[in-house]
């Protein structure tokens, strides 16, 4: 079964060892082929090529993904290896039906795996969930699709949660295939699980900061009652942006000796925020507690600031982004793997568009959309 599935998945997801490397086009050709054999017109790589590159154009459903490829020129076809027709060699693009039919039965672990980024060697890796709201229909609740994007906003890979589970019991799930030698993992307090810690260090020979709060009474009441005002390794930091003037305060302490009762735990945090409205010069003030099992010589005050801001990283560069330049709460998919292939398909588009030096992706796919039959192939390596 698929690892990475939240519906019966008879396919077995496809290793990531070994890609590192290789183009999409290459990368593609690992995935198991989920149709039968029997009646079989159009190669499987080329419909999710096809798919991939209208995303990257800003197709937002199956329907405009089918429009993109009805209109594709025969060059553009020939790029992404449609299906020839006739002596004449006539490139046959896929329909809208065929297109919708491959990506709700693909594996949805093994795509996401394979399209993603590698994290081996980043500073840090973010954890977080979110849910596709359109993707409710009648009885059947929203996919939840829980993702991890690195440091410097590459999406890794997703998951789609189980119905009747949390986040927090994927979270081990998430991560097993990837090389996270020596990187730090962030993540909000839902995953502050003594499990996960050990995970990390003893399996994945990884580091953690993980924040602390209500949902660990215990451990948050020890963190907040620890000697802070005596702490000189502190860090502050300042920055307008968003309509908002921000001062964080970090302080950083040795707690090895203190008894917390936390796997690994090396060091603990405390993150004080003031913010100012600039428009109505309202002042608000928010704690942040949180552990990691970095010592004081692998991380300063500084480093553990830095660390714990990016963990908004996969807030603002993936989930705000998904919502608002794909409109992806509006998205109606919801049959078969559809909801989480079409995010994984977006989560591309979004590495591609970013690694071409696209800060803006609303701005990126206007600028693959002058020119939508051949810039999305360019984003995407697609020779």
């Amino acid at each position: 079964m698929c690892r990475q599935s939240a519906t019966v998945c008879l396919i077995k997801s496809p290793a990531v060892e070994g890609v590192a490397g290789l183009s999409l086009v290459e990368r593609l050709r690992v995935l198991p082929d989920p149709r039968r054999r029997r009646g079989v017109r159009h190669p499987f790589v080329a419909v999710l090529l096809v798919a991939a590159s209208a995303v990257v154009a800003g197709a937002r459903s199956y329907a405009a993904i089918g429009q993109w490829s009805a209109n594709a020129p025969q060059h553009t076809l020939s790029r992404l290896g449609a299906r020839v027709v006739g002596v004449l060699g006539v490139r046959v693009a896929p329909s809208a039906a065929t297109i919708r039919r491959v990506i709700g039965l693909v594996c949805p672990g093994g795509l996401a795996d394979l399209t993603g980024a590698d994290p081996a060697g980043s500073d840090s890796v973010a954890v977080d969930g979110k849910a596709a709201r359109g993707s409710r229909h009648n009885n059947t609740p929203a996919a939840h699709l829980l993702a991890a994007m690195t440091g410097d906003g590459r999406t890794v890979t997703q998951l789609r949660v189980p119905d009747k589970t949390n986040e927090f019991t994927c979270f081990a799930v998430l991560l097993a295939p990837f090389d996270l030698t020596g990187v730090t993992v962030t993540a909000d307090a839902l995953y502050t699980q003594r499990a996960h810690a050990r995970f990390l260090v003893e399996e994945k020979k990884a580091h953690y900061l993980l924040v602390v709060k209500a949902n660990q009474p215990e451990l948050h009441r020890r963190l907040r009652s620890l000697p802070w005002k005596d702490v000189t390794a502190r860090r502050y930091g300042r920055e307008i942006g968003h309509g908002r003037r921000e001062t964080r305060v970090t302080r950083a302490l040795t707690v090895t000796d203190l008894g917390l009762d936390f796997p690994y735990a090396d060091q603990a945090v405390r993150i004080l925020r003031y913010r100012t409205d600039l428009t109505t010069g309202t002042v608000s003030r928010q704690t942040v507690y949180a552990i990691t099992d970095l010592t004081s010589h692998q991380a300063s005050p500084q480093c553990l600031g830095r660390l714990a801001r990016s963990q908004w990283t996969i807030e603002n560069r993936l989930h705000f982004v998904s919502a608002t330049a794909f409109a992806e709460d509006a998205s109606k998919i919801h049959t078969g793997h559809g909801p989480e292939n079409m995010s994984t398909l977006r989560n591309l588009a979004i590495n591609a568009l970013r690694g071409a030096g696209h800060r803006n992706i609303a701005a990126g796919i206007r600028h693959a959309s002058y020119e939508p039959f051949t810039r999305p192939l360019d984003l995407l390596g697609i020779a």
